[in-house]
């Protein structure tokens, strides 16, 4: 016998936009925001919880979206790397990863940058262990994180 899925319905706010739909309860917040409304900056890395490629704000705290469900964003605010920049002005993280080249193949970089945003909002003004402290949660394979806390560093001073 087959059971039958209820869809749930969401309002949710994405990077300033008002969205109302209708997911599976079982939907993954990384997947409605890539599948449902085409947003695939943020990745899925590990499935886990464990490489932080897919992390977001949620009202304004930094969580993994492959660990929320779609349905628990519901009447929350979401902010992915798309909704940092102001048009074409870069977000003080996302400038500071061009100007100390933090990045190198960029799988990891919008989880990166999104965790290090909530970081500064918290503490804008993290030393270097608070910043390692900071981010983590989130893996970056190809660098050695001296840039990427340069990076944050920079954009804690250029802020």
């Amino acid at each position: 016998m087959a059971i039958a899925v209820v869809n749930r319905r969401i309002e949710v706010t994405v990077n300033g936009k008002a969205h109302v739909d209708e997911v599976e309860p079982r939907t993954l917040l990384i997947q409605y925001l890539r599948e449902k409304l085409d947003l695939t900056g943020s990745h899925v890395g590990c499935d886990t919880s464990n490489c932080g490629a897919c992390t977001v704000l949620l009202d304004g705290v930094s969580v993994k979206s492959c660990t929320v469900l779609a349905v628990q964003a519901d009447e929350c605010a979401v902010t992915t790397i798309e909704g940092l920049a102001d048009g074409d002005t870069f977000h003080p993280v996302q400038q500071g990863f061009v100007e100390k080249h933090g990045l190198q193949c960029g799988y990891c970089t919008p989880g990166m940058i999104m965790a290090a945003v909530s970081l500064l909002d918290e503490n804008p003004h993290p030393t270097e262990q608070e910043i390692r402290e900071g981010i983590e949660g989130n893996l970056c394979r190809c660098t050695g994180y001296k840039n990427i806390v340069d990076a944050i560093q920079w954009a804690a001073e250029n802020s």
